[in-house]
């Protein structure tokens, strides 16, 4: 069956059985390899994306339940890396395998556009069940902590810009 979808900002039509997990969509039809398989079963978090902004887990999410939506990968982020989360993350050196750190800067993403400047308790909630392998959840925190610095003085430089222009 013919689903319809945006996959970072691009309109992408696919032939796929109903219930195909959008991660295989993702991964396989569309050609896009940062999300990343960990479970199946939605309890790790490396295959979180967003749908119309919202953080899921692509794993257990069927293609039919993503018809019609926008859908943003790791990819689509950014083009050049510049997201705040993006530049945290280098920043605080946080990956150490890396395996994981797609899932966890989907989710990263999606709490600060939500929520800028999130607390502690903010993060531990949003951030829950993304799990890594390697223990850097304290360098996850001060990243998250960073991207909010990041993205406020992005913010306080684009209406500076836009009034020269």
């Amino acid at each position: 069956m013919a689903y319809k979808l945006t996959v970072n900002g691009e309109p992408h039509t696919v032939d796929v059985p109903e219930g195909t997990p959008l991660l295989w969509v993702i991964r396989d039809v569309i050609g896009l390899h940062g999300t990343k398989y960990g479970c199946g079963m939605a309890l790790c978090g490396c295959c979180t994306v967003h749908i119309n902004g919202e953080a899921t887990r692509s794993c257990t999410t069927a293609i039919q339940n993503a018809a019609g939506k926008h859908v943003t990968t790791l990819e689509g982020l950014s083009a050049d890396g510049t997201h705040p989360v993006q530049l945290a993350w280098e920043e605080i050196d946080v990956p150490q395998c890396g395996y994981c750190q797609a899932g966890q800067i989907m989710s990263a993403s999606a709490l600060l556009a939500k929520n800028p400047h999130p607390t502690d308790a903010d993060i531990d909630a949003a951030m829950d069940g993304n799990i890594c392998r390697c223990g850097t959840y304290l360098r996850i925190r001060k990243a998250i902590h960073r991207a909010s610095e990041i993205a406020a003085k992005q913010s306080a430089k684009a209406p500076a810009a836009a009034a020269h222009s």
